[in-house]
């Protein structure tokens, strides 16, 4: 399991209306708390009059990290609809929010439940999903008349050099793919003069 499904980029502003209440779907691209957070802030932020901002988002490998949230609608109405749409689609590293505003007619908890899983699914359909590897960082130290054996493995093991001390002892810092990790390893293990640790 070296790869995962997300979406490539934010969908916004997907409408859905429903006995004059109107829905609007939102979609984000989510690695961390801090990208969660600031896009929930973002939308609260340009719909500061919606009556709901439901949303469920999905991180982690296999989505292990997960919320649903109602909002403020009858428990189970509107976050799991749209987190089970996260489910069906296999996508994790993403949040959906879908907003409401109230239209003055009430849909009931079954009516809620179509309009929220339909509005994350329309959202969900605009998104193009792909498929990302996941990465891992490596820092490795070696003497400095090493460094064309070292950037020559590097290559062949497609990694890319994030940051490069040159002195007497250099200090290198990569980003690889999580599938080429014991590979790698292998190799370095193999040289002298040299030390490595993945920061993961």
């Amino acid at each position: 399991m070296f790869e995962y499904k997300t979406i490539e980029n934010p969908i916004e502003n997907t409408l859905l209306k429903e006995k004059g209440s109107k829905f609007i779907g939102f979609a984000y691209p989510v690695n961390n708390e801090k990208e969660l957070k600031a896009a929930l802030e973002k939308v609260r932020g340009e719909h500061p009059k919606a009556t709901h901002h439901c949303y469920a988002f999905r991180m982690g490998l296999s989505g292990e990290n997960y919320r649903a949230n109602d909002d403020g609608e009858p428990s189970g109405s509107a976050g799991l609809p749209i987190y089970n749409q996260l489910l069906a689609n296999e996508v994790t590293n993403v949040l959906v929010i879908v907003v409401r505003y109230y239209g003055g007619t009430k849909l009931g908890v079954s009516g809620l439940v179509k309009t929220y899983k339909e509005s994350a699914k329309i959202t969900l359909e605009e998104a193009s999903i792909i498929t990302r590897e996941l990465e891992t960082e490596i820092e490795i130290q070696f003497n400095f008349n090493q460094q064309n054996t070292i950037f020559t493995l590097l290559s062949k093991f497609d990694a890319k050099v994030l940051n490069f001390d040159a002195n007497e002892n250099c200090i290198l810092t990569a980003s690889l793919k999580l599938a080429q990790r014991e590979g790698i390893s292998e190799k370095l293990s193999e040289m002298q003069h040299v030390s490595f640790e993945f920061n993961d």
